[in-house]
Formats: C-alpha cells, structure tokens, sequence
C-alpha cells in the first residue's frame, strides 16, 4: 500500500511538471504568434495605405503621422472602439488623409474600410480591409476580386451630387453586384459618411493655436473729495475737543493753587 502511494504521487508530479512545460511552450508560442501577427497586420496596412497614397504624393510615414478620432464621431464612422487618421504630407503639407470606416450593414457583416481623401475633398481611393461577404458574389468589394471599388477614385460630397450617392437600384450612380445589392450599398453609404466627416472635422487644416485674452488692467479708484460742509464739521469738531482739554487742565490746576495760598 505504501509503494502504491510513493507511485501516485511520483506520476502526479511528472504530470503536474509535464502540464507546466507545456504551458510555458504555449505561452512561447503565442506570443511569437503574436509578434508574427502584429507585423503582417503593420505590412498589410503599410501596403493599403500606399496604394491610396503612393510614394510619390508624400514624403512622411503615414502610420506614424496619425490624428485621433474624437469620441464624438465614432458613430459616423461606424467605429466602436475609436481609431486614428493616418496623414500623408509632402514638404510638411498635408495632402491626404487616410480614415479607418467600418460598414456595419454588410450581407455577412461588417465591412471594415479605409477611405482616402484628398485635400480638395475627392476621394484618393477606398480599400476594403477585412469582410466576410459571400464568395464570387459580396467579395467583390475586394480590389483583388473586383475593380468595383476603383469607381470611387475622384468623387466627392459635390461629384456626383448628394442623392446620388447610392446604388443604381436605389436610384443612385453606382452599380450594384450582380445578385448582391446589400454588400455594395453598404459600401456606398459609409464611403458617403466619412465624406461627411472629413467636411465637418477638416483633419488636414492646421490646428488653430488659442488666443489669449489681453489683459485689461483695472482702473485705480479715484480719491474721494470732501465737501466743503465735510471740512468745516471736521474743524469745527477739533475746536471744540481743543477747548474742553483746555478747560479740563485748568480745572486740574486750581486745587494746587489754593493749596499753595494756605501755605
């Protein structure tokens, strides 16, 4: 019984060591997963970029300059947990900014987007980044399945006007995929709404410093003038405080002279 013991416990800490071996290597792995991970995500997002803004319209590293996106504008943008801008300039001027979207509406859900805008306000190109639309059909969102999203290359909140920024079914300009409505309108309206943003923030102009107020000194409060009234009661009452010492001392003084009489 004893040697069934020692035995059970011998197994359960080779167990136990094998179980924390194992898991450190998971741990090793994940996280050179991880770095894997977070690497091909930067190059994607490096080759994204530059395909809306090539090399030869800018001179920074666009996933360096960035601006946050206020909390504020989330919603317009259909962004849940915020995102930032990315800025392309050249000689210090900015040319184009480049604005994450997400399509919430998609046939498989959401869509999530780039939109590149130019600093006049037309669009440099939109890349879809990541979707789960139907194959041969939605997917053609995708530049490497379709041309469809080179069609908004030039256009703006002006070109073409307004209400005809939908699909063609919905009476707009852009076309639609064949069989698939849902995926492309969705595009288009997004597309529309950061246009709308980009109008209202204005993220390329300058940051206008604050103007301090000038200060203004106070005035120094004139001294007050006395009544003519004013002075003669003032006069007045040091005479008559003068002459009541004045009797008050010779009230004082007349027992020491009749004293000085007696004796």
């Amino acid at each position: 019984m004893n040697m069934l013991g020692v035995s059970i416990s011998k197994n359960s800490l080779l167990l136990g060591l094998f179980a924390l071996v194992t898991a450190a290597i998971l741990a090793a792995t994940q996280a050179g997963t991880a770095d894997r991970i977070a690497a091909a995500e930067r190059e994607a997002a490096q080759r994204a970029l530059l395909e809306i803004v090539p090399l030869e319209r800018h001179d920074n590293d666009l996933l360096l300059d960035t601006i946050t996106i206020s909390p504020e504008h989330w919603e317009l943008l259909g962004l849940r947990s915020g995102g930032e801008i990315n800025i392309a300039r050249a000689d210090g001027k900015a040319v184009a900014a480049i604005i994450p979207a997400i399509a919430h509406d998609g046939y498989s859900g959401d869509i999530k987007l780039i939109i590149g805008i130019n600093r006049d306000g037309s669009i440099a190109g939109v890349r879809a980044l990541a979707h789960n639309e139907t194959p041969g059909l939605g997917d053609k969102v995708d530049l490497k399945k379709s041309n469809w999203i080179l069609d908004f290359n030039g256009k703006s909140l002006t070109n073409p006007a307004p209400e005809q920024w939908a699909v063609k079914k919905d009476g707009g300009q852009f076309d639609q995929f064949t069989g698939a409505t849902i995926t492309p309108r969705a595009v288009v309206n997004q597309v529309k709404r950061s246009l709308e943003y980009f109008a209202l923030t204005q993220p390329l102009q300058p940051a206008q410093p604050k103007q301090r107020q000038p200060h203004t000194p106070q005035p120094t409060p004139a001294p007050q003038e006395q009544l003519p009234g004013e002075t003669t009661s003032a006069v007045t009452a040091t005479a008559q405080q003068q002459g009541s010492d004045q009797q008050s001392r010779q009230h004082t003084d007349q027992p020491t002279q009749q004293q000085a009489e007696s004796s």
